[in-house]
C-alpha cells in the first residue's frame, strides 16, 4: 500500500450545522485519535481523500500535513461513513499511528476463479482481521475456488498471507464453500406452483 499525503485543515466549529458546512465547502469533517492525545478536529479535501480511498482502499495510511501545527501526522484510515443514499462520505475517523507500528485492521476477501460445473460457491465471510505493520497492509487477500469439487471449504486458516502479516480473526473460521448445484428437477419440486399467487374468493352468503 503506497502512502499518500494531504494537506487537511483544523476544525473549531462542532455539531451537524457545521458539518454540513464542511462538506458544503468541499470538506470531509474527520476525528484523528490514538496515542493517548486528546482527539484533533479535521477538515479532509473531499475530492482528493476519495481518490485516496478509490486508490488504497480503506485501510489507507495518510501522511496528514495540518495547517498551523510543526510536522506531519502519519493516519490510518479506521473508519468511512458514507451517506446510506447519496453514497457521498459524511464522516471519517483516523488513527494516529508511527512507523514500524502494528495495527489491527478488516481487509477484504476476495473470491477469484470458478468452482467445478455443476456445484455453487458460496461467500460466508468477505472481510478477515490482520495485524500488520501500518505502511505494510494488504490491500485485499484472495483465496481461488478455481475447478474446486463440490464439499470444498476454505477457512480463514488457508489464506496466504504477505510476510508480516499476521491472522487474527479465528483460524477455524469458514470463508468460502462450494455446494452442489441443486439439479432443475430439485428446485421445481422446491416450488408450488399450484394455485401459486391465486386467492378464491370466498361464497358470498345468501
Amino acid at each position: 500500500m503506497s502512502e499518500v499525503r494531504l494537506s487537511v485543515e483544523p476544525r473549531t466549529e462542532f455539531g451537524k450545522g457545521a458539518a454540513r458546512r464542511t462538506r458544503r465547502a468541499g470538506k470531509i469533517p474527520a476525528v484523528l485519535y490514538g496515542h493517548g492525545v486528546d482527539p484533533q478536529h479535521l477538515a479532509l479535501p473531499a475530492i482528493e481523500f476519495a481518490r485516496v480511498i478509490r486508490e488504497n482502499g480503506q485501510n489507507a495510511v495518510i501522511t496528514l500535513d495540518v495547517a498551523g501545527s510543526d510536522g506531519a501526522q502519519l493516519a490510518l484510515t479506521k473508519a468511512v461513513t458514507f451517506h446510506p443514499l447519496k453514497n457521498y462520505i459524511e464522516h471519517v475517523d483516523l488513527l494516529a499511528v508511527k512507523r514500524g507500528e502494528k495495527v489491527v485492521v478488516d481487509v477484504p476477501v476476495v473470491v477469484a476463479g470458478q468452482p467445478a460445473p455443476g456445484t455453487l460457491m458460496t461467500q460466508e465471510q468477505d472481510t478477515v482481521q490482520v495485524e500488520a505493520d501500518a505502511l505494510r497492509l494488504p490491500d485485499e487477500l484472495e483465496v481461488s475456488v478455481a475447478g474446486s469439487p463440490a464439499g470444498t471449504q476454505i477457512t480463514a486458516g488457508d489464506l496466504s498471507l504477505p510476510e508480516g502479516v499476521t491472522l487474527v480473526t479465528d483460524p477455524e473460521a469458514l470463508l468460502v464453500a462450494v455446494v452442489e448445484a441443486p439439479s432443475e428437477a430439485a428446485m421445481e419440486a422446491s416450488v408450488d406452483v399450484e394455485g401459486a399467487g391465486v386467492v378464491e374468493d370466498k361464497p358470498e352468503a345468501e
